[in-house]
């Protein structure tokens, strides 16, 4: 542009691809290019997962207690005023057993006892059991893209690797 030249008003903006509006020659037309963008759903594989159950065997190794109760009767014959009350220890107990009779007169007599013993004894008890767990198996099976003459203009990828998804 001159430096003698008055300076140019400014031009309407023009549309795409419309011819120019003024033909001066200090004007230079430009175009000017739009971009759209698009998203969609592009299916590059699947993954199917399975549950497998095993099996293994489990040794259980215990102990157990068990009480055993021995019962004996002990004869007194014995002739008594009261009747005794239950008597013993943690692991004894004698609990008596009383029975009237008819005399000429009236007497309790102790005919007998009963003696309960307890004896605790341990043993151990192994048995082989069935135990059940879960895995997961993850299979990648890729997509089957369709055959076609050409590639398209965006220059899509072929033979995919079940990595790549």
């Amino acid at each position: 542009m001159a430096r003698d030249q008055p300076p140019t008003e400014p031009r309407p903006a023009q549309q795409i691809g419309a011819a120019p509006v003024d033909t001066n020659s200090d004007t230079l037309q430009l175009l000017a290019e739009e971009a759209h963008v698009s998203r969609r759903t592009v299916e590059t594989g699947r993954v199917r997962v399975a549950t497998v159950t095993h099996t293994r065997d489990h040794l259980v190794d215990e102990l157990l207690a068990r009480t055993n109760v021995e019962v004996e009767t002990v004869p007194v014959g014995r002739v008594i005023d009261a009747i005794p009350p239950v008597g013993g220890d943690a692991d004894h107990t004698i609990i008596p057993i009383v029975e009237e009779t008819v005399v000429v007169e009236r007497k309790l007599v102790l005919k007998e006892e009963l003696h309960i013993r307890r004896k605790r004894t341990t043993e151990r008890y192994q048995e082989t059991v069935k135990l059940r767990h879960q895995t997961a198996e993850v299979t990648r099976v890729p997509v089957q893209e369709p055959v076609t003459g050409s590639e398209s203009a965006t220059g899509a990828i072929t033979g995919r690797n079940s990595e790549d998804t």
